[in-house]
């Protein structure tokens, strides 16, 4: 994918790729995670239609204010119910997008909504010069490294960092971005291989 050249006044931008990745499935509709989701269960996430995707209800949302710019991250599985607790397989579906596709370097705040029943978490971590989102190795656990983490949102309905944000909850965190370009991850086990990764 490729991304509009910015005019020379144009201050450095921390980039979000705007590509969804599904793992082991194919999309049949747009998504973007700026849309209205059905939660009932009955309708598709992120205005396409049910694709197997059965979500949780909210049960807190973040401050109605952050600092900095606002980036939301929908976080999705192909589990139907808070019951399918434990390790995903690898092959799983689940998915992670995130809006909008550009912000200022700076104070950029996440808010982490998961919209699925497994846990979730988000990551960011540095990606270098010429190496893609998607690329990093998991190990033996099914996690990839975290050497550079820029910071984490695991907690549920508050900020910060903690056991992961649960069906239906969200958390949010705010960090100081430099100019660059990072990738926004799910490290809990197999959710990256499962597709759980963006550029951002």
């Amino acid at each position: 994918m490729t991304h509009p050249r910015l005019p020379p006044h144009t201050p450095a931008l921390t980039v979000i790729a705007a590509t969804l990745i599904l793992a082991g499935c194919a999309s049949t509709g747009q998504s973007s995670a700026g849309s209205t989701t059905d939660q009932s269960g009955s309708g598709g996430m992120m205005g396409s239609r049910d694709q197997g995707y059965h979500y949780s209800t909210a049960t807190c949302s973040a401050p109605a204010t952050l600092p900095g710019s606002n980036v939301r991250v929908v976080l999705a599985d192909m589990a139907m119910t808070s019951m399918m607790s434990g390790d995903a397989p690898m092959g799983a579906r689940m998915t992670l997008a995130a809006t909008p596709s550009a912000v200022h370097a700076g104070a950029v705040s996440l808010v982490g909504q998961n919209l699925g029943w497994r846990v979730h978490e988000l990551v960011v971590l540095p990606l270098a010069a010429g190496v893609t989102a998607g690329h990093r190795v998991p190990g033996a656990d099914g996690k990839v490294d975290e050497a550079g983490s820029l910071g984490e949102v695991s907690a549920s309905c508050t900020a910060g960092s903690g056991h992961g944000i649960t069906a239906g909850a969200v958390g949010w965190t705010t960090l100081a971005l430099p100019p660059g370009r990072y990738e926004v991850v799910c490290n809990l086990k197999n959710h990256y291989a499962d597709g759980m990764h963006q550029e951002q």
